[in-house]
């Protein structure tokens, strides 16, 4: 008991920014716009951390009515990965008695529409891929228990964040590289405005900056082979110095260099290493056998569903980032020299 008195209240918050309760709840609720000032919601937020002021989730889902069902929203299923991380969370869910509902965000169709006449009281909560983030404000599942996946931990909306250790696995693929004696890179990055890719071209970067006369040249296509195809073909048929390297940000953009490489007569790898980050099924079907980063998408879904539970029982997520490991296939040799 004496724990739970010493933990901050929101009347704790109100007293110290000189506020009602009720202004609190609507700027921590981010209901505030237009009815309290902008001034007033930076003091309450500023108080609220000053404390270490955390609502009790578990508390607001007792009284929102138990329905033990937690949304995953991903981006379209268009790779086999998010369905890994959809079996790893619906395994720990059931484990606790909860069901998952799968909610793929539709691509290039405009706004999600909310799939239930009202999430809030539907739901438990959210796991949510950063990919998918922008479907969030439909089904307002930022107003609920939220965590994040592949999302910056300093800047997420959820209560939690659950990240695979992608600036390793970058890491070992540079190292790699470098190992083997490239200097000219090309870096074919998904064309997608998400944190986790950010972190792919940053990674790189800081990794090859390190080795005198390496050289780092980035084009962006969209995740899908025909989109990698255009991109790395233009790329490659380009002036200057052709690169030794492509680093991929995903399989299929892989996939997509691997084309763009054969049409215009050259082989991988002799002329032209290609790297990719995922380890679909995808990277043993093409010849060669692609050598990329292994992401364990089931863990990615377990871990999210457990820092969810946690979330909503009032503990803290378990923390650390999922490691990763760098597979070496047939895709990857040293340069030829110049």
């Amino acid at each position: 008991m004496a724990r739970s008195s010493t933990r901050p209240t929101s009347r704790d918050v109100a007293q110290a920014a000189g506020v009602s309760q009720a202004a609190v709840s609507l700027v921590l609720g981010d209901k505030w716009r237009g009815r309290v000032s902008e001034t007033t919601a930076a003091r309450v937020r500023e108080a609220a951390r000053d404390l270490g002021y955390r609502p009790n989730l578990a508390a607001r889902n007792l009284r929102l009515g138990h329905t033990r069902t937690v949304l995953l929203v991903v981006p379209a299923l268009t790779t086999e990965f998010f369905a890994g991380v959809y079996t790893g969370a619906a395994r720990v869910a059931a484990e606790n008695g909860f069901g998952v509902v799968l909610y793929p965000s539709p691509e290039g169709i405009g706004p999600a529409r909310d799939p239930f006449a009202s999430a809030q009281a539907a739901l438990d909560g959210v796991i949510a891929s950063s990919m998918a983030a922008d479907a969030l404000s439909a089904i307002r599942g930022d107003q609920l228990p939220l965590v994040m996946l592949d999302s910056d931990p300093e800047g997420s909306l959820g209560a939690a964040t659950v990240n695979l250790d992608i600036a390793d696995g970058v890491r070992q693929v540079a190292e790699h590289l470098l190992g083997l004696g490239h200097r000219r890179f090309l870096h074919i990055a998904a064309d997608v405005p998400s944190w986790t890719f950010e972190v792919r071209a940053r990674e790189l970067a800081a990794r090859t900056a390190g080795t005198p006369g390496t050289s780092v040249r980035t084009i962006r296509a969209p995740i899908s082979i025909d989109g990698a195809v255009t991109a790395a073909e233009a790329a490659l048929a380009g002036p200057g110095p052709r690169p030794t390297a492509l680093v991929c940000d995903d399989d299929k953009l892989a996939a997509g260099a691997y084309k763009a490489v054969r049409r215009l007569g050259l082989r991988v790898p002799d002329d032209i290493s290609v790297t990719g980050l995922d380890d679909l099924a995808l990277a043993t079907a093409i010849d060669p056998e692609l050598t990329t980063v292994r992401l364990d998408a089931e863990l990615f879904g377990e871990r999210g569903m457990r820092a969810l539970l946690a979330v909503l029982e009032g503990r803290e997520p378990e923390g650390g980032d999922i490691p990763v490991e760098l597979v070496v296939r047939g895709s990857t040799a040293p340069p030829r020299p110049s």
